[in-house]
C-alpha cells in the first residue's frame, strides 16, 4: 500500500495560471498607455497643458478708460463721461442654480430696469449661453438694488456713459455717442478716434485666492485726448434762447443762428430749434437731430446784394458817388420782370444798399463782366467749404455754367439761382468784416490761426460796411437789428421758398450783420425758417433776434461801445425797454 502510494505521481502546483497572465496582461497594457499618452503630452503636443494650466491661473488685466473731455473756449464742459454699471446675465449659471423659480426676485429686477419680465426670462432661458446683457449704463443707485436682489447668474459690470451738460443747447454741435462709447454724430463723431483711448494691458499670473504672484508682459495704451472748442457756452446759450423764442412765437418751421470772431474765424456759437435733449433720445425724430445752419441750404435774398456793389467797385466800373437809374423800377430781362416794390428813381450805391432796390444790383451786375462779377461769390466765400469741417456740411448749389443769360445774372444779383447754408453766409460777412480778408472757419480752438487771403480790399470792404450801417438806421429796413450804444451794419434777406414750378407762399428770413462798425469784431446770421404768423419779412422776424443776440455777444466779449451819439447807454436800453 504504502509502495503504491509511493508509486503514484502527485502533480507540481502550477506557478503561472492563465487568469494571472491575463490580469499581468491588462496591467502592463495600462502602463503602457499611460506611458504613451505621457510621452504624447509631454513629448509629441505640451502645449494643450500649458494652455490648460495657465487658464486657471493667468489673467489679462485692463484699466478702465473714459472717454476724453469736450470742452468750450473757456474750459466749461460740454461732454463727459461718468461712471455707471452694466447688468449682465449668465444663462448656465442661472439654470444651474434653479434661479428662475425666484419669481419674485425676477419681477422686482424687471420693475428696476422698467422692462417685461417675461422678455428678461425669455433672453436667459438658453443655458448654453454664457453671456447676455439685461440693462446697459443703469445709474449707481439701480445698480446697487439690482445687486441686493442676489440672483445667482445676475452680475455687474463698471460701464462709463456720455452725459452732456449743455443738453439741447449744444446738441446739434456736440452730437451723441451710442451705449458702446462710438462717436455717432457731431463733435463726438468728427473727432472720436481722438476723443477714444484704449487700456493699458496687463499679463499676470494669480493664486488660487486671486492675488497676482507674477507680471508677464506690460503694454500702454492710448490715453484719450479733450477738444476744446471755439464756441463761447455764454453766447451759445443766448443764440439758442433766442432763437428758440423766436421760432415759437413766429410759429417758424425751424431757425439757426451763427456768431463768427471775424478775425480768427473762430464760431463763437451755432445753434438751430427746434433741438433735442442728447441725454435721451427716445422719441426724438430724424429731422430734429440735423444741424441745419450746415445742412440746409436756402436762397439767400437781399442779403448778398452788397456783393454786386463790391463787384462793381472792386472792378471800377462804378465810384463810390456813382448813381444809378431805377426808373422806372423795373425792367423786362431776358423774357421775365425784374421789380422793385416801387419806382425809386436815381439812386446812389448806399440807397441801392439801404433801400434794397433789385433794380439797382441788377444794374451793377450787368456793368461788370460775368467772370469777374461771379467770381466775386467765390472770393468772399460765400461758396464752398466754409473749413470747419462739421458733419454733413454742404458746399451749396451754384450751378457753374458756361454761357450765363441776362435774368440768370440779375436773379443772383439780388439773392436767387443760388443756394447756400447760414453757415457760408457768416463766413462771406466775416470777409467784409476782416477788411476783405478770407480765413476759414473753424471749431476747433487752435494755437495758430490758418493763413487769411486777400479778397477784396479794404477801401472797398470799409466802404460797403458803410453803406450796410444805413440799412439799421431808422429810415432803414432792418432797424429793429440796432444795438444801444454800438454802431451796427448788416443786411435784410427775405426770399421765397422755391416748390415746383416756381416760388410758394413759403419765405425765408435772414438778417446778416456785424459789429461794431467802428472796429468790426463780432458777425452774427439769423435765419427763420417758414414764419407762420402775419409777419414774414425779415426786417420784423430775424432782425430783432439779430439785435439781442449781438447785444449779449458784445457784452460778453468786453467789447466797448462806439456809437458816440449814445450818452446814457442805461438810460437808453431802459427807454427801449419803457417802449
Amino acid at each position: 500500500m504504502a509502495a503504491a502510494i509511493k508509486n503514484k505521481k502527485i502533480p507540481k502546483p502550477t506557478t503561472v495560471q492563465w487568469r494571472f497572465i491575463t490580469v499581468l496582461s491588462l496591467i502592463c497594457l495600462v502602463f503602457v498607455g499611460l506611458a504613451v499618452r505621457a510621452a504624447y503630452i509631454q513629448v509629441i503636443d505640451p502645449d494643450m497643458l500649458v494652455k490648460k494650466g495657465d487658464s486657471r491661473t493667468e489673467r489679462v488685466r485692463k484699466t478702465r478708460v473714459h472717454r476724453g473731455l469736450i470742452l468750450d473756449r473757456n474750459g466749461e464742459e460740454l461732454a463727459v463721461s461718468v461712471p455707471v454699471r452694466a447688468i449682465w446675465a449668465d444663462p448656465k449659471t442661472i439654470h444651474e442654480n434653479n434661479a428662475l423659480q425666484s419669481k419674485r426676485r425676477w419681477q422686482a429686477l424687471a420693475d428696476v430696469i422698467g422692462q417685461d419680465v417675461e422678455r428678461i426670462l425669455r433672453r436667459v432661458k438658453n443655458p448654453e449661453k454664457r453671456f447676455v446683457y439685461i440693462q446697459r449704463q443703469v445709474s449707481p443707485a439701480m445698480a446697487d438694488y439690482v445687486g441686493k436682489l442676489n440672483i445667482p447668474g445676475v452680475y455687474l459690470r463698471e460701464e462709463s456713459r456720455r452725459y452732456y451738460p449743455a443738453g439741447e443747447v449744444s446738441a446739434h454741435l456736440i452730437g451723441f455717442t451710442d451705449v458702446d462709447d462710438k462717436g455717432l454724430e457731431g463733435i463726438e463723431r468728427i473727432y472720436n478716434e481722438i476723443l477714444s483711448g484704449t487700456p493699458d494691458r496687463r499679463e499676470v499670473s494669480i493664486d488660487a485666492k486671486g492675488r497676482q504672484v507674477e507680471l508677464h508682459s506690460e503694454e500702454s495704451g492710448k490715453k484719450p485726448q479733450n477738444i476744446q472748442l471755439t464756441i463761447d457756452q455764454r453766447i451759445q446759450a443766448l443764440a439758442y434762447k433766442e432763437v428758440k423764442r423766436a421760432v415759437s412765437l413766429l410759429q417758424a418751421t425751424s431757425g439757426s443762428a451763427v456768431v463768427a470772431d471775424v478775425h480768427t474765424g473762430e464760431i463763437l456759437a451755432l445753434v438751430n430749434s427746434p433741438s433735442f435733449n442728447p441725454n435721451n433720445r427716445q422719441g426724438v425724430p430724424a429731422h430734429r437731430i440735423r444741424n441745419r445752419a450746415v445742412t440746409d441750404t436756402f436762397e439767400p435774398g437781399s442779403s448778398v446784394k452788397p456783393l454786386a456793389v463790391v463787384s462793381a467797385l472792386e472792378f471800377g466800373s462804378v465810384e463810390l458817388d456813382t448813381q444809378i437809374d431805377t426808373s422806372p423800377g423795373w425792367m423786362r430781362v431776358g423774357g421775365a420782370y425784374v421789380r422793385d416794390p416801387r419806382n425809386y428813381g436815381v439812386l446812389d450805391l448806399t440807397e441801392i444798399v439801404k433801400k434794397s432796390s433789385n433794380m439797382g444790383a441788377s444794374k451793377l451786375a450787368f456793368s461788370i463782366p460775368r467772370r469777374q462779377f461771379l467770381d466775386t461769390y467765390y472770393d468772399v466765400g460765400l461758396i464752398g467749404d466754409t473749413g470747419s469741417n462739421l458733419i454733413g456740411e454742404s458746399g451749396g448749389i451754384f450751378h457753374e455754367r458756361s454761357r450765363w443769360s441776362d435774368h440768370e445774372v440779375a436773379s443772383l444779383s439780388f439773392g436767387y439761382g443760388i443756394a447756400v447754408t447760414t453757415l457760408q453766409l457768416a463766413r462771406m460777412y466775416s470777409t467784409l468784416a476782416n477788411g476783405g480778408v478770407r480765413r476759414p472757419l473753424s471749431i476747433i480752438k487752435a494755437e495758430q490761426l490758418a493763413q487769411g487771403e486777400r479778397a477784396l480790399s479794404a477801401q472797398t470792404a470799409g466802404a460797403v460796411i458803410e453803406m450796410m450801417e444805413q440799412v439799421v438806421s431808422d429810415s432803414g429796413t432792418g432797424k429793429k437789428a440796432q444795438v444801444p450804444g454800438y454802431r451796427v451794419a448788416g443786411k435784410t434777406g427775405t426770399s421765397r421758398k422755391a416748390v415746383p414750378g416756381g416760388y410758394g407762399e413759403e419765405y425765408v428770413n435772414i438778417f446778416a450783420g456785424l459789429a461794431p462798425v467802428s472796429d468790426p469784431q463780432v458777425a452774427v446770421v439769423v435765419l427763420i425758417n417758414e414764419p407762420g404768423g402775419d409777419l414774414y419779412h425779415s426786417g420784423d422776424t430775424a432782425a430783432p433776434v439779430f439785435s439781442r443776440v449781438m447785444s449779449g455777444t458784445l457784452q460778453m466779449l468786453n467789447v466797448p461801445p462806439d456809437d458816440k451819439s449814445v450818452s446814457s447807454l442805461a438810460a437808453l436800453r431802459s427807454k427801449n425797454n419803457d417802449s
